[in-house]
């Protein structure tokens, strides 16, 4: 029995070694179909992501999210203006210091946006960030593309006129559409991951069905830009689809989660049951999960993504840490 018990220790241990030690597999990537997605401080992620390297993300999904540069490195800003709305966040304002910012190199070139678009969803009963935030970052990428002619066909879609709370809806019903409560999946009977597909990839061809590809884990250490901690978890996901598996040219979705909502809080909830890779085989599209960790040095107990400035003063730019990590994710993955 002890010859047993030591032999199953160690495959386990193997096993974990293995995952840990993984790198992200080389992909035939589509550059034309890269887009961006988060919840919460994924949402808030996932936009800088997009100004920051719009040549690499054109387009992003954002749900329950506020404007680019809203916290400007003040956590007080975070807590009050970029979550609650008060006072409102001032779009046309950080619309100007977007483009300034462009103009300086700190984030990539506006143009870039033209042929790409943003989706905005955000539910009428979130309590933990006010519509009228999401509302505000609808109204920044428009300015956005009013101020610019070159952006004329950049698009902007805000969804703001469903039922939920500060949660990821999901295709199934439940009782929980209405509350904020981890795993923040609700079971509202919309299937937010499709139709965040739909808005940055097109129509799909069929209907999705059970998720048929593989979910990896990888070392997400691999990546720290020139050896520098970016306050991310040893390891993170990638969901692999069928044909992507067989060399098939893919899209990518890199898709943020929100605040206590990364796999040390809520397993592997978020990267299996979000609804994203089901719609991944439909489309043809792998998706990345990065993870986050938890700190208290510094202050980031919630497992948030840095966008207010716990990771540095460049936290929003090119020269942020978690952003440089991120290019270097998906270069690893086959973007050139």
């Amino acid at each position: 029995m002890r010859r047993w018990s030591g032999l199953i220790c160690t495959v386990l241990l193997a096993s974990t070694a293995w995952a840990a030690d993984t790198p992200l597999p080389r992909l035939a990537l589509d550059a034309s179909r890269v887009a961006v997605a988060g919840l919460s401080s994924g949402a808030y992620m996932a936009t800088q992501a997009q100004l920051a390297y719009p040549e690499r993300f054109p387009s992003a999904a954002l749900v329950a999210g506020g404007p680019y540069g809203c916290a400007a490195g003040r956590l007080d800003l975070a807590l009050s203006t970029c979550m609650k709305g008060v006072p409102v966040p001032d779009a046309a304002a950080l619309a100007d210091k977007a483009r300034q910012r462009s103009q300086a190199g700190e984030i990539g070139p506006l143009k870039d946006l033209a042929h790409g678009r943003v989706y905005l969803l955000h539910g009428k009963d979130d309590a933990v960030v006010a519509p009228v935030v999401a509302e505000s970052a609808a109204r920044f990428y428009t300015l956005l593309r009013e101020g610019d002619p070159a952006l004329k066909a950049f698009e902007v879609h805000d969804d703001g006129g469903r039922t939920f709370a500060h949660n990821l809806p999901v295709a199934a019903t439940g009782d929980d559409c209405d509350k904020s409560v981890s795993p923040y999946l609700g079971h509202c009977g919309f299937d937010a991951a499709g139709e965040i597909f739909r808005q940055l990839y097109g129509k799909p061809a069929h209907a999705a069905g059970e998720a048929k590809g593989e979910l990896r884990r990888f070392n997400q250490d691999a990546y720290r830009p020139d050896g520098a901690d970016a306050f991310l978890a040893p390891e993170g996901y990638v969901y692999l689809p069928p044909d992507c598996l067989a060399g098939k040219r893919c899209g990518l979705l890199v898709a943020f989660h929100g605040c206590k909502q990364n796999a040390d809080a809520v397993g592997e909830a978020f990267v299996k049951d979000a609804g994203f890779n089901r719609w991944a085989d439909v489309y043809d599209v792998a998706v990345l999960y990065p993870q986050t960790r938890a700190s208290t040095a510094p202050l980031n107990p919630q497992a948030c993504w840095d966008w207010w400035g716990y990771s540095g003063d460049d936290y929003d730019s090119r020269q942020g840490v978690q952003l440089r990590w991120l290019i270097g994710a998906v270069k690893a993955l086959g973007l050139p």
